[in-house]
């Protein structure tokens, strides 16, 4: 097929802000886990599918559970709102714990 570009489980973005490897990094409604280090403006590689742990809110999450992204406190939660849709919770976690084991759904 010739229009074909990529996969697309990992995407170049430039990083909305400074970013460490591991980090979520969220452009407009599109997702993802970037790669390396980016300053803010620089191309980044992010994943946008498969598992990953990241940081999460101080609440427990349920196996299973639809997991969102607060971009203002950078992390994980269960609370809808405005925050934006990544995926959900491949393990259970108490309030305590300082992260979540994710798969990211890919979806925008």
């Amino acid at each position: 097929m010739k229009n074909f570009i990529q996969p697309g489980d990992i995407v170049t973005v430039a990083a909305p802000a400074a970013v460490s490897s591991g980090g979520g990094v969220l452009v407009g409604t599109l997702f993802g886990v970037a790669v390396s280090d980016a300053a803010s403006g620089d191309n980044l590689e992010m994943i946008t599918e498969g598992v990953v742990d990241l940081p999460k809110a101080a609440v427990a999450i349920t196996q299973g559970a639809k997991v969102y992204w607060d971009n203002t406190a950078k992390n994980v939660t269960t609370t809808v709102g405005t925050n934006t849709l990544v995926g959900c919770a491949l393990v259970a976690v108490a309030v305590g714990d300082a992260t979540t084991r994710v798969r990211l759904n890919g979806v925008v």
